[in-house]
């Protein structure tokens, strides 16, 4: 088989889905890309037996056929070609692939690509189309909060639950949650499942933001469709937490606060914090807020004041420093209301004027226990 192909519209599509490579594969094989070939359209698939994504360009080929073709050393020589045509010629019997440019041939020894794992057809599917806008969005809230024990695996993901009414987005690692609703998206049924870490991380980097994304799923693998990539992945099997009875409903003390100004303020003082347990203090009262943390056994000691408008009880609560920082980070406007009831309840932070009508997010964060 021969096709004639843009180096550089090649090592796009490359790259688009060379994030699903593994380092340590447990089979050969998924070291290489799988170029198929069909009436003058290229498919390329890769794939790490749970994820697996594939890309279509047009090149011109008179007959059709496939190879597994070595990934790392192609992605590694179009990198360094200039905008040309490249010439492959596919010797099927032994397998190996010659490439002719401007300069000069290139040969190297693929596998039979019949070898390379077949893609799981998702039967009896559900689907919806979402806008890429909020998939991207949701993700960039959500991912942070998962979790990394491998002993509970569906903390590992991000919980996606469609309804007629909207749709959400949670994730947890048990110290912190996250919940991410749209209400401008809505599917024909009510369902859910659990996405894993790696395949969110796919999606990210591959949506450009305005395109719609098909998404099919059944009981075990969902697929996402949008652009020139489809991308199969199986799903995280188990029952995910129930996150609302975690949500505590009844916060009455409510400190509302200039964002950027607390993060600056918790970065710089969780450097004098305790390096294993990175706690800072949280003083309300009245109209000022007073950020504190000390590590004893250093004798570090740091402490800011900022003024804020803060309604309820004067208290005092301790909460890991990290965590409040990759919040804060994670929320866009200007001002933050954080709601508590008491310094051993979780704590709720929300923005304090969305702009988004349609979204609706909110952010759990447990305490940390104060010493005396």
């Amino acid at each position: 088989m021969h096709f004639l192909v843009s180096s550089t519209a090649l090592l796009k599509h490359l790259q688009s889905i060379s994030g699903v490579l593994s380092t340590n594969n447990s089979l050969p094989i998924l070291d290489n890309f799988l170029f198929e070939i069909n009436d003058g359209e290229l498919t390329i698939s890769a794939s790490d037996l749970e994820t697996t994504m594939k890309t279509s360009m047009n090149v011109d080929a008179k007959d059709a056929g496939k190879i597994a073709v070595p990934a790392k050393q192609i992605l590694e020589m179009l990198k360094t070609f200039p905008e040309q045509p490249l010439n492959f010629q596919v010797n099927t019997d032994n397998f190996s692939i010659e490439i002719s440019s401007d300069n000069g041939k290139y040969s190297m020894v693929g596998q039979n690509g019949d070898e390379f794992p077949r893609t799981v057809q998702v039967t009896d599917a559900n689907n919806i189309r979402v806008s890429s806008d909020i998939i991207a969005k949701a993700i960039n809230k959500t991912l942070f909060a998962t979790g990394n024990d491998d002993l509970r695996p569906v903390m590992s993901g991000v919980f996606c639950q469609f309804s007629p009414d909207d749709i959400v987005f949670v994730a947890t690692d048990a110290h912190k949650l996250v919940r991410y609703r749209r209400t401008d998206s809505e599917s024909t049924g009510s369902s859910s499942f659990i996405l894993p870490k790696k395949p969110l991380n796919l999606l990210k980097s591959n949506l450009k933001g305005d395109e719609e994304v098909m998404v099919e799923y059944n009981e075990s693998n969902a697929v996402f469709k949008f652009n020139d990539i489809v991308m199969t992945c199986r799903l995280i099997d188990g029952k995910y937490p129930n996150y609302e009875a975690v949500i505590p409903k009844e916060n009455p003390n409510v400190l509302t606060v200039d964002r950027i100004s607390l993060l600056n303020s918790i970065k710089r003082v969780s450097i004098f914090a305790n390096k294993t347990t990175h706690q800072v203090r949280l003083k309300m009262a009245g109209s000022e807020l007073k950020i504190s943390a000390e590590d004893l056994d250093f004798s570090n000691e740091a402490n800011e004041r900022l003024t804020c408008s803060y309604a309820g009880e004067d208290m005092e609560i301790g909460f890991n420093s990290r965590f409040l920082m990759e919040m804060l980070n994670n929320i866009d406007t200007s001002e933050v209301k954080i709601e508590m009831s008491e310094p051993n309840r979780a704590g709720i932070i929300l923005p304090a004027n969305p702009e988004n009508e349609n979204e609706d997010i909110l952010m759990l964060v447990m305490p940390v226990m104060l010493n005396r």
